[in-house]
């Protein structure tokens, strides 16, 4: 019996009538499939000249020629991936066809309801799963986004026109997933893992889900490795190290791509796969950023996933997931990896779009597909694995974009709450030509000096509390005209920090470059030195080092603190190189 009490109607289509016997051995197997009240109907269809098609319900028995050549060439594809490569394709065949059995196989198929704006609705497919993928007629695949009691709501990942209503859609079982592999490195893909740099087909290793489990506490251990960005105010106070979660986050147009990029540039020569995700920008300005990469060769090892802003917002929606199942293929087999997704915002708004066109709440009463639960589950997926798991990790630099500054908005904060720090670039240090625009206050790394360098660290020093002092005294003195000395004093030493932590573009410095500025800084050798001068002196004693005393660069270690006689010696190299340049 159907739900509703009626006995279950099926029908089977072929070109002639069967003869008796063979219709009670299709009302048997009915019965013995689907219950004793199961009823069955002979339909002609001459377009079934040989073989037969079977339909109860959703369910389809398609033993036509078309429907057995399926059948095995999914066997053939799946004694292909069993055999080693090696082998010749001819006796492949040969001996499927020797061994290959046509089995009674029911495919669930539904039916088009309704088809707009890349949202189709089905009908007829009761045991499709949430985030199943769906295959149409015309070849376009979709997946599961919505469940209901009588249709089931799918985004499409295709032309859309391509799907009509009253057409037929089958299961698939499987749920949505992209091919992996070593040779993605050095290409632009879609969100879907197809190449878009007009380099051809790339060769893949495994097909990896999209959405995966993070790892679990056992699998992980504690971030200690820095990953450095080569940027001197977020290496010196809010370090990164690898396995973190350390958002970017600001207004429009206040450097938050470039910080990203600069890191990027920073991994050259360090073994660190670097995934870029654009989601909703200009095709374009994504254009513009590969040739950055590539001109500085940092696209050897970095792979670019585009969903741009005129793809649909399904393709938009799945970017981000698309490439952490990259970054987890390499992190699995223990590299290390850097993604950065850019950016959430676009990317909440694109699964936004997708919740009222599947006439679902948006918001939080939507769960599982609350906006929370769309970020959280990706970026707990960065991890630095155990030694066990090999070791490898994936560090994440998600970056949000605010509305005049405003973090208290429902995604910042989301998002915030969700990763291990946040790097705020402030508008009015951006214009005041600050650059990068690191807000000292609002900015925190959770992590902090456990992903730092013992040569660092020693040489920060009090280097974020100088910096908060000079903008608290700034703010109080501003309208004042009279200042004492040792007041004056003060803010000259805080603004030579703060020119000292002005960076160009595409000019990572390394750690050990890092670490003798801050110590000539923290010094108070900048003192006498004009603001306008401070860039100069920068390249000039990073210059000076190299060829006065290149054997710095083996008594400052990484991994052990620096020591009161070095650094003295850094900054009497730093006093004699000022006196010896004329840039007081």
């Amino acid at each position: 019996m159907t739900n509703n009490g009626e006995k279950r109607k099926a029908r089977l289509y072929s070109g002639k009538a069967p003869g008796k016997a063979d219709f009670d051995r299709f009302v048997a197997f009915l019965h013995h499939k689907y219950g004793e009240d199961t009823e069955l109907e002979w339909v002609e269809d001459q377009t079934l000249k040989n073989g037969f098609r079977l339909e109860v319900g959703a369910h389809v028995y398609d033993w036509s020629e078309m429907g057995l050549f399926a059948q095995f060439d999914a066997y053939l594809n799946r004694l292909k991936k069993a055999e080693a490569e090696d082998r010749s394709v001819i006796p492949l065949i040969a001996d499927a066809l020797r061994e290959w059995t046509p089995a009674a196989l029911a495919e669930e198929t539904g039916e088009v309801l309704s088809v707009a704006d890349g949202i189709a609705m089905v009908s007829g497919l009761e045991n499709a799963a949430y985030g199943e993928i769906l295959l149409f007629d015309s070849g376009i695949r979709g997946m599961v986004q919505e469940l209901d009691r009588s249709r089931v709501g799918c985004i499409l990942f295709g032309d859309g026109d391509l799907v009509v209503q009253g057409s037929t859609v089958r299961r698939t079982g499987k749920t949505a997933g992209m091919p992996v592999g070593d040779k993605y490195i050095g290409r632009v893909i879609d969100a879907l893992g197809s190449p878009i740099d007009g380099r051809g087909r790339i060769p893949h290793t495994e097909y990896r889900p999209i959405e995966a489990p993070a790892p679990s506490i056992i699998d992980r251990q504690s971030v200690n490795e820095p990953l450095e960005t080569g940027i001197l105010t977020i290496d010196s106070m809010f370090p990164i190290g690898k396995g973190q979660r350390e958002l970017i986050i600001g207004d429009r147009q206040t450097g938050k791509t470039a910080i990203a990029v600069d890191a990027i540039l920073n991994q050259k020569g360090k073994n660190v796969i670097c995934i870029y995700v654009a989601i909703g920008q200009k095709v374009s300005s994504v254009s513009q950023l590969v040739d950055d990469l590539t001109e500085r060769g940092a696209m050897e090892y970095t792979i670019v996933v585009n969903s741009g802003a005129s793809d649909p917002a399904s393709l938009q929606y799945i970017a981000p997931y698309a490439g952490c199942t990259l970054g987890e293929y390499f992190m699995n087999k223990g590299r290390d990896v850097l993604i950065i997704y850019d950016d959430l915002s676009k990317h909440a708004v694109a699964y936004r779009t997708l919740s009222l066109l599947l006439e679902r709440s948006p918001g939080r009463e939507a769960y599982p597909g609350d906006v929370f639960y769309l970020h959280s589950r990706l970026l707990e997926r960065a991890a630095h694995l155990s030694e066990k798991r090999g070791g490898g990790s994936m560090t994440a630099l998600p970056i949000v974009e605010t509305q005049a500054g405003d973090v208290s908005a429902y995604i910042p904060t989301n998002i915030i709450s969700i990763t291990d720090g946040q790097i705020f670039l402030e508008n009015g240090l951006f214009f005041s030509g600050q650059r990068p625009a690191v807000n000292i206050g609002l900015s925190v790394s959770r992590v902090g000096s456990a992903a730092q360098t013992k040569a660092l660290k020693s040489a920060v020093g009090t280097l974020r509390l100088d910096l908060s002092q000079y903008r608290e005294m700034e703010v109080f003195t501003q309208f004042s005209n009279d200042l004492d000395e040792s007041t004056q004093k003060k803010l000259t030493y805080g603004k030579g920090l703060m020119y000292l932590l002005r960076q160009q573009r595409y000019q990572p410095l390394s750690q050990f470059e890092q670490t003798v500025l801050l110590t000539a800084a923290l010094g108070r050798v900048l003192t006498d030195i004009p603001v306008d001068k401070i860039d100069a002196f920068k390249k000039g004693f990073l210059a000076y080092i190299e060829e006065r005393s290149p054997e710095l660069h083996y008594l400052v270690k990484n991994d052990t603190a620096l020591t009161a006689e070095l650094k003295n010696k850094i900054i009497a190299l730093a006093q004699s190189f000022k006196e010896s340049s004329e840039l007081r």
